[in-house]
């Protein structure tokens, strides 16, 4: 009897093993953001940066699982890169606030468990995820946000930066045209309101002023590259739709998502968007898939983008493929909403849907085999 016991728990177990050995699945894919991305507005020196970024992310996310690495730690080390890009609205190329501020927020979930950690309207960590991921690990919080997460994020061995380290030019002029445009509405709107003669907001009050930053000459200046400065490089998708995601699928047959934004151009009033919340624009369940998002973060929030797209494959038993385009095709563009979405399940299947002009994204399986895309067509 022992023995016969001893042969079915060698059995199981080597089963088991076996089951969970997906070697042949491993994928990852990730987004730079959605928005105004057309050819029209694309200029060959632009693309090509991004492609190379994109490119950069992928490899390195690859690497982590080809390694045997898990998907929380490839979806960390592709965002890195991108983090780490100035060309991309989260980390280093973070948009300004209306403060002229660079705040920012990111998401990371773990399929298997579903755990999940967040912070949100940070300033001073130099890569969001990686806090998240501490957050997630070494916490019993889910999401902590600006000064606290800081602070958790510096006791944790993470690094700080001045906040100089956000500033890029592109961004900061992004900041100047918005609110130029801001104070050209609400100038029109005030004459309106007051038979054509202005009023109060025809006069540009103190909220709608030149924007002048508190320290310029601590600002550093962007490196040059071989044929253009790092500003000329960087692309304005719109002031909705920056964010940069990551999902994977490792060889244990674990999904995690991660997410990582500098927000909203021009934002005010701590506004936070849909990245940092788990079921918004972060979701990851072994059961269905992991899905990272980026888009007009409140339509996002609203219609709990990520989860919904898990819930119809739980609930009602559709494909991956299926369930993104239902929600992302179908019902954000009933309600408004504009962006994509990336995702995965633990097939290792793909999808990839957008509503908006253009989304930067791209994917690699386990063959090593990528694809990497931007526009619609």
């Amino acid at each position: 009897m022992k023995k016969l016991s001893l042969t079915l728990l060698i059995t199981c177990s080597c089963i088991a093993a076996f089951a969970q050995d997906f070697s042949d699945k491993i994928t990852l894919v990730i987004h730079g953001g959605a928005g105004t991305i057309t050819r029209a507005n694309m200029s060959p020196e632009r693309e090509k940066a991004y492609r190379e970024g994109l490119h950069l992310a992928l490899q390195k996310g690859y690497e982590v699982l080809k390694k045997g690495g898990t998907s929380v730690q490839a979806v960390e080390a592709a965002i890195h890169v991108m983090e780490d890009s100035p060309l991309f609205n989260a980390g280093k190329g973070a948009v300004f606030t209306n403060e002229g501020k660079n705040e920012l927020d990111a998401a990371i979930m773990e399929g298997k468990t579903l755990k999940a950690g967040a912070v949100a309207g940070v300033t001073a960590i130099k890569n969001p995820i990686s806090a998240a991921i501490a957050v997630m690990d070494q916490s019993v919080h889910v999401m902590m946000a600006g000064k606290g997460a800081e602070q958790f994020a510096k006791e944790k061995g993470l690094e700080i930066v001045d906040p100089s380290y956000f500033y890029t030019e592109a961004r900061y002029k992004a900041l100047e045209r918005a609110k130029a445009q801001e104070k050209t509405e609400l100038d029109h709107n005030a004459k309106e309101e007051n038979g054509g003669k202005g009023g109060k907001g025809g006069k540009g009050g103190k909220a709608n002023g030149p924007f002048v930053p508190s320290s310029p000459s601590s600002f550093k200046k962007e490196p040059k590259t071989g044929y253009h400065s790092v500003d000329d490089l960087i692309f304005t998708e719109g002031k909705k739709f920056g964010t940069v995601g990551c999902v994977a699928l490792d060889k244990y047959g674990n999904l995690a998502a991660g997410t990582s934004t500098g927000g909203m151009t021009n934002k005010r009033y701590g506004r936070i968007g849909d990245a940092p919340i788990i079921g918004a624009g972060t979701y990851a369940n072994n059961a269905t898939c992991a899905v990272s998002a980026t888009g007009h973060g409140e339509y996002f929030i609203r219609s709990v983008v990520a989860h919904d797209i898990s819930a119809l494959m739980e609930y009602k038993g559709l494909s991956l493929k299926d369930a993104a385009n239902e929600v992302v095709m179908k019902k954000l563009v009933e309600r408004g909403g504009e962006g994509g979405i990336i995702a995965v399940d633990r097939n290792g299947n793909v999808a990839m849907p957008f509503n908006s002009e253009g989304m930067y994204r791209g994917y690699i399986k386990s063959d090593g085999k990528s694809e990497i895309l931007i526009y619609k067509d």
